[in-house]
C-alpha cells in the first residue's frame, strides 16, 4: 500500500489503500489548505518530476533541497562527524539518487528534527540507513507515520554523536527544537535552527513566528524562552531552514539583537 503524502506540507502518512480524509497538520492554523483543497501525491510520482539538489556551504556541512521546490520547500542539513553523519529536518523525495550519495559520504548515524513541519518522509529516510529519528516528546501527536525508528527526547538537551546537542525551543510548536555543531565555523559553532529562529532575507538578522504562512506572531515570553534556551551555546554562524538562509559571522550576537528587537516591538 502507497504511504500517502500531503501535497501542501510534504508530510508522508501512514500507509493505506486509498487517501486520508484530511492531513491534520495542515488544518492546524501554522499551516493551511489551498484554495484547490487537499491534495495528495506519493514518493512514486514525486520521483517522476523532482530530484534532490546537493550544496556544501562549508566544510562538514550538506545542504539538500528539492528541485523543484516541493511543499514548504525546506532544505535538509548534513552535519559530517567523526562519529558519524546527522541530518537535521528531513526532505519530502528519497529517490536511489540521494540514497547512493549520503552512503558515498558515511551514511547516517542519526535522524533530528526541529518541528512537524518538517517531518517529510522521515521514516523512508530512517529505514533506509536503519537509523533513529530524534523527535521532541512535545511533538508526538504530529506524527502522521508511527514507526520503531522515531525516538522521543524531552528535557532542554539531548546530545547526538559528534558533540552536535538538540535543543529545546518552544514557540512555534511545544517541541520545537534546533541544532548546536561545536566544531562548525571552524570551530567557533553553527547553530541549526529551522524556522524555530528563522533567518530573515537580510541575512543579518532573525524571526520568531508561531505561524509564518498565516502570520501569527509569537508572543514575549515565546521569544524569550528560545532566546534562553540558546543563550548557552556559542555560534557563529546560523543556518535556517531554507536555502540561502544563513547568517555567517556574529551569529550569536545577531540573534540576541533580533530578539531585542522583536521584544520592542511587540511591547509597543
Amino acid at each position: 500500500m502507497p504511504a500517502f503524502i500531503c501535497a501542501t506540507c510534504g508530510v508522508q502518512h501512514a500507509p493505506a489503500g486509498t487517501p486520508p480524509d484530511r492531513c491534520p497538520v495542515c488544518e492546524d492554523e501554522r499551516q493551511y489548505l489551498p484554495p484547490a483543497g487537499q491534495q495528495w501525491t506519493t514518493q512514486e510520482r514525486l520521483r517522476l518530476s523532482h530530484a534532490n539538489t546537493w550544496r556544501r556551504p562549508e566544510p562538514g556541512l550538506f545542504d539538500i533541497a528539492t528541485a523543484p521546490a516541493f511543499a514548504i520547500g525546506q532544505r535538509a542539513l548534513l552535519v559530517r562527524t567523526e562519529a558519524g553523519n546527522v541530518l537535521w529536518d528531513c526532505l519530502t523525495l528519497f529517490d536511489d539518487a540521494t540514497a547512493a550519495l549520503v552512503r558515498a559520504l558515511g551514511g547516517l548515524a542519526a535522524i533530528a528534527i526541529s518541528h512537524p513541519h518538517y517531518y517529510g518522509s522521515m521514516v523512508e529516510w530512517a529505514a533506509a540507513f536503519d537509523v533513529p529519528v530524534w523527535l521532541h516528546e512535545g511533538d508526538r501527536a504530529w506524527v502522521m507515520r508511527p514507526d520503531p525508528r522515531l525516538s522521543f527526547w524531552s528535557g532542554p538537551t539531548r546530545v547526538l554523536p559528534g558533540g552536535l546537542t538538540l535543543i529545546h525551543a518552544p514557540g512555534h510548536f511545544d517541541g520545537g527544537a534546533m541544532l548546536h555543531w561545536p566544531a562548525g565555523a571552524d570551530g567557533q559553532g553553527v547553530l541549526l535552527s529551522g524556522d524555530i529562529i528563522q533567518v530573515a532575507a537580510d541575512r543579518a538578522t532573525a524571526g520568531f513566528m508561531r505561524s509564518y504562512p498565516n502570520w501569527i506572531p509569537l508572543g514575549p515570553a515565546g521569544v524569550q524562552r528560545i532566546a534562553d534556551a540558546v543563550a548557552p551555546f556559542s555560534f557563529a554562524r546560523v543556518y535556517g531552514a531554507f536555502r540561502d538562509r544563513e547568517i555567517m559571522t556574529d551569529g550569536k550576537a545577531a540573534v540576541a539583537r533580533s530578539v531585542a528587537r522583536t521584544l520592542a516591538w511587540l511591547a509597543r
